[in-house]
């Protein structure tokens, strides 16, 4: 499977690396802001998004995810160290796989990895 990871953190998104690559899936790009995460999901189509909320421009994970969506359906994991509320609710209007607050356990990283190919296996 081929995974996206939006993440402007440098050591986490190192660490989400090695953690796709240790569950034997390849690494598509790793990039910091919403709207890279934008055109690289647009051009490349992933199998999957690991997708931090607070990025390092205007555009936050939850509104990168909406326009994505708007063409392509791709599931997200939701990476974060702000857990409220307020966003899970807006996450819920367009929809996910995972919310996973950091840190970010290996466990259960691959567990929701797993569950989406599953799923992308029996829709084949």
């Amino acid at each position: 499977m081929k995974v996206l990871i939006v993440e402007d953190d440098n050591v986490l998104s190192l660490m989400l690396s090695r953690m796709v690559t240790e569950m034997g899936h390849q690494v598509l790009n790793v990039v910091t802001k919403g709207q890279h995460a934008i055109r690289e999901a647009l051009e490349n189509k992933p199998d999957i998004i690991l997708m931090d909320i607070m990025l390092d421009d205007d555009t936050d994970g939850i509104e990168a995810y909406r326009q994505i969506k708007e063409q392509l359906t791709i599931p997200v994991i939701y990476i974060t160290g702000n857990s409220d509320s307020l966003n899970k609710r807006r996450a819920n209007q367009f929809g996910y796989h995972d919310f996973l607050t950091k840190p970010i356990i290996f466990k259960d990283l691959k567990q929701s990895i797993r569950l989406i190919n599953n799923k992308i296996n029996q829709n084949q």
